[in-house]
C-alpha cells in the first residue's frame, strides 16, 4: 500500500456517501452534546427574537461533523445554506460574488477558513461586523471605493487548524466551539444508524469492533463500515459481526488499536532510526516517505491521543507505549529521558 488507509480517507472523502449518512437535525446528530446544546439554544433564542444568528466558528480535526453541523444549523433556523471554502475565495471579487447572493438570515459556510488570503480576510471584517463590503476598484490615482450594503447573515467557519486563524478574525465570531473525538460507544451508535440507512445487517459486537478502530472519527467509522460491508458480502454471509469486522479490517492492515500501516511505520522509524527521539517531523517524513503535513494532520494527532508519541520543544519522542506496541526494548538513554 503506497498510502495508508487513513491518508486516503482524509484526502478524498466520498461526498455522496457522506451526504447519504448525514444526520438531518440535532436530534439525529449523536455526540458533541455540549456543542449541540449551545447551538440549539442559540437557534431557539434567535428564532424567538426574530433575529439573525451570531457568527459561529467550528474547529477540530477532519471528519468530526463540522460541515454536518453547518447544515443542521441552517435547517434548524429555517434559512438557506451557502457553502464555499477558504482556497476558493482567491480575491475580494470572489468574496463579493458569494456575499451578494446571500439573503437576510442565510448561513454562509466557509470551510477551511484558516486558508483565506490575508487580503480577502480584511474585506471580511466589515462584512461580519457591519454587514457591508468595501470594494476598491482599479488602482493608483484612479482607484475608488464602492460600498455594498449586505443583508444580515450568519457566517459559520470551519477549520482544522484553529491556531492558524488570526486574532482579529477569531474575535469576530460570537460562538467558538471545538469538536472533540468521539467515544467508542458514540461511534457504535453512529455506525448502527448508518448501517440501518444502508440496509446493512449488523450486530452490536460488529458495530463495537468497527468503532474501536475508527480513531474517534465518524467519517472514518462510516468509511470502514463501507469496507466491512463489502467484505461481509463477499467473504461471509453478509451480516457484520465482530469476527467479520476483525477479519475485514485486518485485510486493510488496521490493528486492534486503530493503527494502520503508516502509523506503525512512523513508530518503527522513530524507535529504530532515531533511537526514540527527540526527532523533527520533517526527518520522520523523509524516513517513512510521506508528506510532513499529512503526518501532522492525519497520523500524529491519533498517535499523541493514544499515548504513543509526545511533542517536545526538541522534537517528537516515542513513549513507552510505542516501544511496547512495536515490541522493542527501551534503551537506557530513553529510559532516563522518561
Amino acid at each position: 500500500m503506497s498510502d495508508s488507509y487513513f491518508d486516503q480517507t482524509n484526502k478524498a472523502p466520498d461526498t455522496a456517501y457522506e451526504n447519504s449518512l448525514r444526520p438531518p437535525d440535532f436530534e439525529a446528530f449523536h455526540g458533541q452534546e455540549k456543542i449541540k446544546d449551545r447551538l440549539t439554544l442559540m437557534v431557539e433564542a434567535a428564532t424567538q427574537r426574530d433575529d439573525v444568528l451570531e457568527h459561529v466558528l467550528l474547529s477540530g480535526p477532519p471528519g468530526l461533523g463540522k460541515t454536518t453541523l453547518a447544515n443542521i444549523i441552517a435547517g434548524a433556523a429555517g434559512t438557506q445554506l451557502h457553502t464555499t471554502s477558504g482556497p476558493q475565495i482567491e480575491k475580494a471579487g470572489d468574496l463579493a460574488g458569494v456575499l451578494t447572493n446571500v439573503q437576510k438570515g442565510d448561513i454562509l459556510f466557509i470551510d477551511e477558513i484558516h486558508r483565506l488570503h490575508p487580503a480577502v480576510e480584511e474585506y471580511l471584517y466589515p462584512a461580519m461586523e457591519d454587514f457591508r463590503l468595501d470594494i476598491i476598484i482599479d488602482s493608483g490615482p484612479s482607484a475608488r471605493s464602492i460600498q455594498l450594503n449586505l443583508p444580515k447573515f450568519t457566517l459559520v467557519g470551519a477549520t482544522t487548524r484553529a491556531g492558524m486563524l488570526t486574532s482579529p478574525l477569531r474575535s469576530r465570531f460570537g460562538l467558538v466551539n471545538r469538536l472533540d473525538y468521539y467515544s467508542h460507544d458514540e461511534l457504535a451508535v453512529i455506525i448502527t444508524r448508518s448501517a440501518g440507512l444502508l440496509k446493512i445487517p449488523i450486530k452490536p459486537d460488529g458495530a463495537a469492533e468497527i468503532a474501536s478502530r475508527s480513531r474517534g472519527t465518524p467519517r472514518i467509522a462510516n468509511n470502514l463500515l463501507r469496507w466491512v460491508r463489502d467484505f461481509a458480502q463477499v467473504r461471509s454471509d453478509g451480516t457484520i459481526d465482530a469476527e467479520t469486522a476483525h477479519n475485514a479490517l485486518a485485510m486493510i492492515e488496521i490493528d486492534n488499536d486503530g493503527l494502520d500501516e503508516m502509523d506503525v511505520r512512523i513508530l518503527e522509524a522513530m524507535i529504530y532510526k532515531f533511537s526514540g527521539g527527540p526527532v523533527g517531523l520533517s526527518s520522520i517524513a523523509v524516513a517513512v516517505g510521506e508528506d510532513a503535513s499529512t503526518l501532522e494532520e492525519v497520523h500524529e494527532p491519533f498517535l499523541i491521543m493514544q499515548g504513543f508519541v509526545k511533542r517536545t520543544p526538541r522534537g517528537r519522542v516515542a513513549l513507552p507505549a510505542a516501544y511496547a506496541k512495536i515490541g522493542a526494548p527501551i534503551s537506557k538513554n530513553q529510559d532516563e529521558l522518561f
